[in-house]
């Protein structure tokens, strides 16, 4: 008859053989709770740059103008130098569109911008971003997996100052951008913005489509009101 130290000797091993095959068998959810984990905290870093632009006397004028007839926008807390594509440059967004018929915005949906020639501010390793969209067929380019700036979609960027107007910008997107004080001077030409899918279905517990989310708007989280209601606010009826 094995002794007690024996005994517990093989529970405790076979404890830990279950707990080693749980982990094997879903190798996934690790990766699944970081996703959320990372959509939620994107979520809630994107209200704060969005009250900060708004506040920004450098923006108060224009943000005004570009909003109220804003189709969408794409807003990210930080885009970095180093460390994304082919060591290109680029970070994570969040983008929310405008329903035309109730003036209300759905969203968020979650992407990604990135490219070798993306460009910073001079001498800033990052900045807060953000993209107005101004057209539907800005919009409607999104909804796709991937588009290219100043290939499918042209862009431009944001005029800077208090009461600056936005008469005669025709581009799709108007990029507004900050960086340690610093204002303007950023350059997305030849970049992507591609759908991060997995960030989607982390943070909405199941696949979604941008056009899911942000069209249909088959696709909830209470989590996102706050930012929803500051856009909303910002937008005007």
């Amino acid at each position: 008859m094995p002794s007690r130290h024996a005994a517990r000797a093989v529970l405790t091993a076979g404890i830990g053989g279950l707990l080693a095959l749980a982990m094997v068998a879903t190798p996934g959810l690790s990766a699944w709770a970081d996703d959320a984990l990372d959509a939620k905290q994107l979520v809630e870093r994107s209200v704060l740059t969005v009250e900060s632009f708004a506040a920004d006397p450098n923006y108060q004028g224009t943000w005004r103008d570009l909003m109220k007839d804003a189709k969408g926008i794409l807003v990210s807390p930080q885009v970095v130098k180093a460390g994304f594509i082919l060591g290109g440059s680029g970070g994570n967004l969040v983008f929310l569109v405008r329903d035309e018929k109730t003036r209300g915005w759905t969203g968020p949906a979650f992407y990604t911008v990135g490219g070798m020639s993306f460009g910073l501010l001079a001498g800033a390793e990052a900045a807060e971003l953000v993209i107005v969209v101004r057209t539907e067929r800005g919009v409607t380019r999104l909804l796709s997996s991937s588009a290219k700036l100043g290939g499918d979609l042209s862009a431009a960027a944001g005029p800077v100052g208090a009461g600056v107007g936005v008469a005669g910008f025709t581009a799709d997107l108007i990029i507004l951008s900050r960086a340690k004080g610093l204002y303007g001077g950023l350059s997305l030409e030849g970049s992507v913005l591609a759908v991060r899918d997995s960030l989607n279905e982390a943070y909405y517990g199941k696949s979604a489509t941008p056009s899911d989310i942000l069209i249909r708007g088959t696709m909830k989280n209470p989590d996102a009101t706050r930012l929803i209601e500051v856009v909303q606010k910002l937008a005007g009826p």
